[in-house]
């Protein structure tokens, strides 16, 4: 056969002649067809992948993102590096293109782009890709926990009925309402997430806390020769920001006051590291600003003006270091602070270690310096 036609040694009627012409001209059409569908994928997809920053700028709404990103520490790194371009092997990535498409087509796209619930998860994996240290420390902590352990835990669910306000902490790219993830919204439960879609799900992505297109200098090696001066490295990075659900922005830390903390009508001595007020857009206290109150950890007693970084790492947020870090060097009992009775070694001791006082455990009086030499 060639082309749809059969050899054949005896003659053929019309019918025959035009049956097998119908079919060569078909199979020519489809062929042509697919290059033709091949070419408009493939090139535009080259000359996409090609041009970097300059192609995702040939469309309107997407111009400020590149603008940011030009003087991002990322301005190095190719915009297909964490966004799936137009040769990724993903078919999601690919539907999520073609709606970008459409939305643009028809006039409806947001500009900057807001990136969509169901890419948060890839592009995570595309920070760790790079940022494996503190992808691996971050999933290992409570910041990288699920939509499951947040709002299917039975015993908070009880205490405390699930609101539109979780999502602001606790899935802040969550793009519906409280009702569309979780039910019922009662104390009662039992509580399913709807559909399970994103059960598994990071709820406090990278992206809650850092401004990806945010001004900044790209990261560079230090020569083996060059002498480093602690003191001048930027502790507060210019990535951080607290990602506002409502109004789909990151707000940088420059923007995030520390609060003045109260314990009672004293106000509390505050550390003034910046990275604190993303902090305490979640870990905050209730209107009376009092320290201890709400979800507020502000250190008083022996930690008063520690910041939270201090002691915290800041990706796993374990403290199991920070005493050591310091004790008992700057112990004033000379007691093994790890084993005193607090937080830090019981979870259930009345002490907790954000506020613990000396008198706490000295109710007669502190021991001064020169008592405690002598025992």
């Amino acid at each position: 056969m060639i082309l749809g036609v059969p050899f054949r040694d005896e003659p053929m009627d019309d019918a025959d002649v035009w049956r097998h012409m119908k079919h060569r001209w078909l199979w020519w059409i489809g062929a042509v067809g697919c290059v033709l569908l091949l070419s408009c994928l493939l090139i535009p997809a080259v000359v996409y992948d090609r041009g970097g920053g300059g192609a995702c700028s040939g469309c309107h709404e997407i111009a400020p993102s590149v603008a940011s990103w030009k003087t991002s520490s990322h301005r190095n790194i190719a915009c297909t590096a964490c966004h799936e371009g137009s040769l990724s092997m993903n078919p999601a990535a690919h539907l999520n293109n073609f709606s970008n498409l459409v939305a643009h087509w028809a006039g409806s796209a947001t500009s900057p782009p807001h990136l969509k619930f169901s890419r948060i998860d890839p592009m995570v994996e595309r920070c760790g890709q790079c940022h494996q240290k503190e992808h691996a420390d971050w999933a290992a902590g409570p910041h990288g926990a699920t939509y499951r352990t947040f709002f299917l835990d039975p015993a908070q669910n009880r205490k405390e009925q699930l609101s539109e306000d979780c999502l602001r902490c606790h899935g802040m790219f969550f793009e519906e309402s409280i009702s569309h993830l979780v039910a019922p919204l009662d104390r009662q439960g039992p509580w399913v997430i709807h559909g399970g879609v994103c059960e598994d799900s990071a709820a406090i992505p990278c992206l809650a806390c850092h401004q990806i297109h945010s001004e900044g200098v790209p990261a560079g090696l230090h020569p083996a020769n060059e002498e480093i001066v602690e003191a001048s490295r930027e502790l507060c990075l210019p990535s951080l920001a607290f990602f506002d659900r409502r109004d789909r922005l990151s707000i940088s830390t420059v923007y995030l006051p520390i609060p003045r903390m109260l314990d009672g009508d004293r106000l509390v001595k505050m550390s003034p590291d910046k990275r604190q007020g993303l902090c305490y857009q979640c870990h905050s206290p209730e209107w009376t600003r009092q320290a201890g109150s709400g979800d507020d950890r502000t250190g008083m007693g022996v930690h008063e003006g520690l910041s939270c970084l201090a002691c915290h790492h800041p990706h796993n947020q374990s403290a199991r270091a920070s005493c050591a870090e310091c004790h008992p060097r700057l112990s004033n009992c000379g007691l093994d602070v790890e084993k005193m009775d607090t937080t830090f070694r019981d979870p259930k001791s009345r002490h907790n270690i954000h506020f613990v006082k000396c008198r706490d455990c000295h109710p007669l009086g502190v021991p001064s310096p020169d008592e405690i030499q002598i025992h």
